[in-house]
């Protein structure tokens, strides 16, 4: 951010409005040279402009404007590192996600194919709608967790969370028989994707604008953290122990999380200031000059309160629609894109391709790719942006399963076609896995707890959430019939248009939301890019 050398010149004369006591054009005196200090000169000058009548603005929104420049200044006095502390706890529960996402993999191996684990034998079919039963789980809890939600905090949500998890994984491990299983991992499912829509709205609000991109990908980087975890203790241990250690793991997040504060957007929504003051204060230090930001926090909380719409009214207003659209668009395009089928067939893949690693070891080493790529992510998305990840990603996974279609077209014309060709789908299976984990994985998650305004968050989320999670469930079971219909390679070619359609919609849809408010989401949402909060709130930028 540019620095705008002090100028006083003008003085009271510049800040002394007609009308206003003493005191107060000594209050506005003060912001304004405290603006001017940390490079608001954009703001006094709209000062200037309304006293001479050339500015609409009121002496609120002057107050505003100046309060939003000096919380721009003060953000880089403020800690860090709490706030990447209760984003990592918060994470946690992401953890334990992966693990109930990573669990079919070893547990296929071992229930289905070698028959242990359980006194009753599972058939493929069946361990497939075990599979499924999760996603079916999460797509009908992420609405009536909106609700929940905005009744008893972000904080007590993900503790409530911990129940469900437990009960879900203690069913699973005593199963008598596949129904319970079934019940179980429906149990899990609900846990599961009530997470994914709490844990990135809490991170979302609790971040700083310019470390919110980076705490909100933690999300993603612990839910495949938690795959390569099952993963790996899979190769080593019996299922039964497995499932022991992913139901242990939801209460050491509950552990952690329980001394983690509450959301301080929710705090004042509640009119619970003092708690909002201490929120903010463990969240960025007690040297934090917590004014500003509390001020902006009850602004926004006014002009929702003042507005007094319910859901409905929210989602007809044409930003909640726009942001709407957006967020169910990416969560189309993550589960339209392939990702599904070139993890079913990644064993598969290196096999053919006589790389020498054994299945177990192929999955592990997948799982390996996805932290990795998702860790990279988390250290880029706030310096290159979140567009251009999900642009990069795109087309990177577009060619790679188109190159994987071209792979097992060949081999069902003619298998000595691509003998010397093992290669290609490896390293388009890498490729893919590694651009997915950098884009459309985590960035539509972390999309979904910045497009929304605070009233319909909580809602709007969870319906992008119950989209992602019936689309999972679709794509998984019509998978199969797509395989029988057009054959794996026209299987994959499908997948590469859908993602190419997917390039076009981020490049003309999707909004850059790289270190901006939610005001100025919501300005540029409304296609009101000149407003003047958004201009001054901007202005170091645009200098």
């Amino acid at each position: 951010m540019s620095t705008a050398s002090s100028s006083n010149s003008g003085g009271e004369e510049a800040t002394k409005k007609p009308g206003t006591s003493n005191e107060e054009s000594s209050h506005l005196l003060e912001s304004t040279e405290n603006g001017a200090k940390y490079g608001s000169r954009q703001a006094v000058k709209i000062i200037k402009a309304s006293e001479n009548g050339r500015s609409s603005s009121t002496p609120h929104d002057q107050e505003n404007l100046l309060g939003r420049m000096v919380h721009t200044s003060t953000e880089n006095n403020s800690r860090k590192l709490p706030q990447y502390v209760a984003a990592l706890a918060a994470a946690g529960g992401a953890f334990a996600c992966g693990t109930l996402l990573g669990w079919t993999s070893p547990a296929q191996t071992k229930i289905v194919d070698n028959g242990t684990g359980y006194d009753f034998p599972v058939s493929d079919t069946q361990f497939s709608w075990i599979s499924s039963a999760m996603t079916l789980g999460a797509a009908s809890v992420c609405i009536p967790i909106g609700f929940l939600i905005n009744m008893i905090g972000r904080k007590w949500t993900m503790l409530f969370l911990v129940l469900p998890f437990i009960a879900g994984w203690a069913m699973l491990i005593w199963a008598p028989n596949v129904g319970l299983m079934y019940a179980s991992r429906y149990i899990l499912g609900i846990a599961g994707g009530a997470f994914c829509v709490t844990a990135p709205m809490y991170t979302g609000e609790i971040a700083q604008k310019d470390i919110r991109g980076t705490l909100g990908s933690f999300f993603q980087l612990m839910i495949t953290i938690g795959i390569l975890f099952v993963y790996a203790i899979g190769a080593g241990l019996e299922i039964f122990w497995v499932s022991v250690v992913c139901g242990l793991l939801p209460l050491v997040f509950g552990a952690i999380f329980f001394f983690m504060p509450e959301s301080p957007t929710y705090l004042v929504a509640k009119d619970r200031s003092e708690n909002a003051i201490k929120s903010i204060q463990w969240l960025r230090g007690k040297d934090y000059d917590y004014e500003p930001e509390l001020a902006e926090l009850r602004e926004t909380d006014r002009e929702i309160r003042e507005n007094k719409v319910n859901v409905w009214s929210a989602l007809n207003r044409p930003v909640t629609r726009k942001a709407l659209a957006i967020s169910l668009g990416l969560m189309f395009f993550q589960q339209v894109c392939g990702i599904n089928a070139v993890i079913f067939y990644s064993s598969r893949i290196f096999k053919e391709a006589n790389t020498g690693i054994g299945e177990q070891w192929a999955t592990i080493l997948i799982g390996i790719m996805q932290v990795v790529a998702t860790f990279v992510s988390t250290l880029v998305v706030d310096k290159l942006g979140r567009r251009i990840l999900l642009l990069a990603s795109g087309c990177a996974m577009a060619v790679a399963t188109t190159a994987i279609g071209v792979y097992f077209y060949l081999q069902s014309q003619d298998p000595t076609q691509v003998e010397s060709l093992g290669w290609l789908p490896v390293a388009s299976l890498c490729i893919f896995i590694i651009m997915f984990s950098m884009g459309y994985g985590p960035v539509p998650w972390l999309m979904m707890g910045e497009l929304f305004a605070t009233d319909i968050k909580g809602f709007a989320g969870s319906l992008a959430g119950t989209s992602n999670w019936l689309l999972a469930f679709v794509v998984t079971k019509t998978f199969d019939d797509l395989n029988n219909g057009l054959g794996i390679g026209g299987t994959f070619w499908l997948f590469a248009g859908l993602t190419v359609l997917g390039v076009f919609f981020v490049f003309f849809a999707v909004p850059e939301t790289k270190g901006k408010s939610l005001n100025e989401i919501q300005q540029e949402l409304a296609g009101n890019r000149s407003n003047p909060s958004a201009v001054v709130s901007n202005g170091a930028a645009e200098k």
